[in-house]
């Protein structure tokens, strides 16, 4: 009962000196949850081999829950293309204001061809360059 009030009270502790704000980027909490799943699936191996079944299944379900949470991805909502403005859109294209059409189309196939999805990106990211797209060719 000691080690539970123990946590709860450096929860507290935590949640107060951040006050409330994330302390990990995504970049870092994504290794430090592969971590320590590992760390939780090898604490669950010792304690099953020591007969502490209750224990170990608690550990494995912490483990697979940390290391489900390395996996997720955010999901960006995309802009739609008449909510965003010019100069976001040559911003995404990384376009100047003189930009052609022909330039425009340019940088939208280039940015594609690394963000495409299927190639590796994202499908938000692949949204938004659509989008800018679609915002510039339509003027």
């Amino acid at each position: 009962m000691l080690y539970l009030a123990l946590g709860c009270l450096a929860l507290v502790l935590l949640v107060w000196i951040t006050r409330g704000k994330p302390m990990l980027k995504r970049r870092e909490w994504r290794f430090l949850a592969g971590a320590l799943a590992i760390a939780c699936f090898a604490a669950a191996a010792y304690v099953g081999v020591r007969g502490g079944w209750g224990k170990s299944i608690v550990l494995v379900v912490m483990g697979l829950w940390l290391a489900a949470s390395t996996r997720r991805t955010g999901m960006a909502v995309p802009p739609a293309a008449g909510r965003i403005s010019d100069s976001e859109a040559r911003s995404i294209l990384g376009v100047g204001p003189s930009a052609t059409e022909a330039e425009i189309k340019e940088a939208y196939g280039r940015l594609m061809r690394l963000a495409h999805p299927d190639k590796g990106g994202t499908s938000g990211l692949a949204a938004q360059l659509n989008a800018a797209r679609d915002r510039l060719l339509k003027k």
